[in-house]
């Protein structure tokens, strides 16, 4: 959008901001299989925050619903970082510090794995956790989200 100043020839070009009513979420369906953890944590939070879209806006959720499937298949680049690479969790009570390793999360609960990875590439904020809601994730080929009609996501 151009507008004219009224103080002379000078040309003020304003950016559209993005509004809710102008954005129609789009589904897709992203499979985990033979992807490196982090490259496809991050694609996925871009797909998730609006970036890919000509009209991003930062402070508006203007991203799509994402469908992750395979996730036990993820894989991690990396000599040692299966065995080296923790995750802990605390109770709040003495001795109630719980660690997993990365390896163990990967047998046990591999969405975990790649929920966790997904949500670190999102913004801190309200906004963020509103993002981590148009995730899904799940082991295996088949998900029960058909009636939305997703579509293949290329990474």
């Amino acid at each position: 959008m151009i507008q004219k100043m009224e103080g002379g020839d000078r040309v003020l070009e304003q950016t559209p901001s993005a509004k809710k009513a102008d954005i129609n979420p789009i589904w897709y369906v992203a499979d985990a299989e033979g992807q490196v953890l982090g490259r496809f944590a991050s694609r996925v939070a871009t797909i998730l925050k609006g970036k890919h879209k000509p009209f991003y806006t930062p402070h508006v959720d203007g991203g799509d619903h994402v469908i992750v499937i395979n996730a036990e298949k993820i894989q991690v680049k990396g000599n040692n970082k299966l065995d080296q690479k923790v995750y802990t969790s605390y109770s709040g009570y003495p001795g109630g510090l719980k660690t997993i390793t990365l390896r163990r999360a990967l047998e046990d609960k591999p969405e975990f794995v790649v929920g966790n990875a997904i949500k670190g590439m999102l913004p801190h904020t309200k906004l963020g956790r509103k993002m981590l809601k148009k995730v899904r994730i799940y082991t295996g080929s088949e998900h029960p989200h058909q009636a939305q009609s997703p579509q293949p996501l290329e990474l």
